[in-house]
């Protein structure tokens, strides 16, 4: 009798069963808060589509007024995060590989420590830095992407990180700058589309932990999508099941536009 040796691929018929019932687990629940959306309060064999219909009722305006400006902090916040992301985070990763590879350690360590602090302490210590910040700055809501930037470091680090050792990305430059390429052109050119998919994911995973912060935006009084959908639940809790199923679809599009993304760079790398 032959073995089968261990690490194999299992067969698509057993992929395809666990992705089914994967499928089936994460759906249901979904499904049913989905369906409650359409519930009629107080009789539940009703449907009814007014839920959604008040989301765009000039009279609601002022019911919604704080979840609309909490769902414009939160990508405002998304985007000064991503931005602190590629802008510093990025650069450091990639300068590291590339220069100073005695130092990866200590990197790895800064990015990763917020893993292990949890987040109500890191906000004990923020709030005082906060009162610095707020007199500089001053306390609008874009502010948050500071403390959230550093939350965000073990999510965004560890795919480019993972990306980076897919591909040997000394010797890619070293080869480039054999042939005559500058730094900027081997960062560019080479590096960076290598990369690609690592960077996608750090973004998705730096917006998915921006649009699900809650304890900072609480602790420091500024109103985020998170914090405003909590007020809303105690008020109308329908619309704030809405919104929280738009926040999920949201996050279901970024995550199959990166998956594309990276089918697409593999598939113009085949026909090279």
């Amino acid at each position: 009798m032959s073995r089968r040796p261990a690490g194999v691929i299992p067969s698509r018929t057993a992929s395809a069963v666990l992705l089914t019932v994967a499928g089936i687990l994460f759906a249901l629940p979904l499904g049913a808060l989905l369906l409650s959306t359409f519930r009629v309060a107080g009789d539940p064999g009703a449907f009814t589509v007014s839920h959604y219909a008040a989301i765009f009722d000039p009279g609601q305006e002022l019911t919604y007024d704080q979840l609309f400006q909490g769902i414009g902090n939160s990508l405002m916040i998304c985007l000064i995060t991503v931005a602190i992301v590629l802008l510093v985070l990025l650069p450091t990763v990639v300068l590291v590989e590339l220069r100073y590879p005695r130092v990866r350690r200590i990197v790895e360590f800064v990015c990763l420590l917020p893993l292990t602090i949890p987040t109500v302490v890191l906000v004990v210590g923020f709030v005082p830095v906060y009162q610095v910040v707020a007199g500089a700055f001053g306390s609008a809501a874009w502010t948050l992407s500071f403390a959230i930037g550093i939350i965000v470091l073990p999510y965004a680090y560890r795919p480019i990180q993972t990306n980076i050792r897919a591909f040997d990305v000394v010797v890619l430059s070293e080869a480039a700058r054999s042939l005559g390429a500058g730094w900027l052109p081997v960062v560019v050119r080479v590096i960076l589309p290598n990369l690609r998919r690592g960077i996608l994911s750090a973004c998705f995973l730096t917006i998915a932990v921006v649009l699900g912060e809650y304890t900072i935006a609480s602790f420091l009084n500024q109103t985020t999508f998170q914090t405003a959908l909590l007020l809303l639940q105690q008020t109308d809790p329908y619309v704030s099941a809405i919104f929280a199923l738009f926040a999920l679809a949201f996050a279901f599009v970024l995550l199959l536009a990166i998956g594309t993304a990276g089918n697409l760079t593999r598939a113009k790398r085949r026909t090279r």
